[in-house]
């Protein structure tokens, strides 16, 4: 089984998105994401945090906000992307996720 970090990128930080959400629409939010993690099963190894403030010590940012994380488990890749159909974190901002797998350390 591989493992992967999950990046959640937006136009906004964490902080603007849930600056601009009505209390309605954050318990909706949290619901879609909830719902999603309980089909994810375990898969899902941590379900991860929203981002805060970050600074870029050197080099250049990617693109959007990294606005959260999780970890996930999959056979492959192609199993883990499909894991992100109609996530709900792709009603944010410019959103996009970035998969990255967890590869071992050499020598260990």
């Amino acid at each position: 089984m591989k493992k992967f970090l999950v990046l959640y990128r937006s136009t906004l930080s964490a902080k603007e998105q849930v600056m601009e959400l009505a209390p309605e629409q954050a318990k909706a939010s949290m619901a879609a994401w909830m719902s999603w993690a309980k089909k994810s099963g375990a898969a899902l190894v941590d379900m991860g945090a929203p981002i805060g403030d970050s600074a870029l010590l050197k080099g250049t940012a990617g693109q959007g906000h990294i606005s959260a994380y999780s970890f996930v488990q999959a056979e492959s890749l192609d199993a883990a992307k499909n894991m992100f159909e109609a996530h709900p974190h792709f009603g944010a901002p410019g959103a996009s996720i970035e998969l990255l797998e967890l590869l071992s350390m050499p020598g260990k």
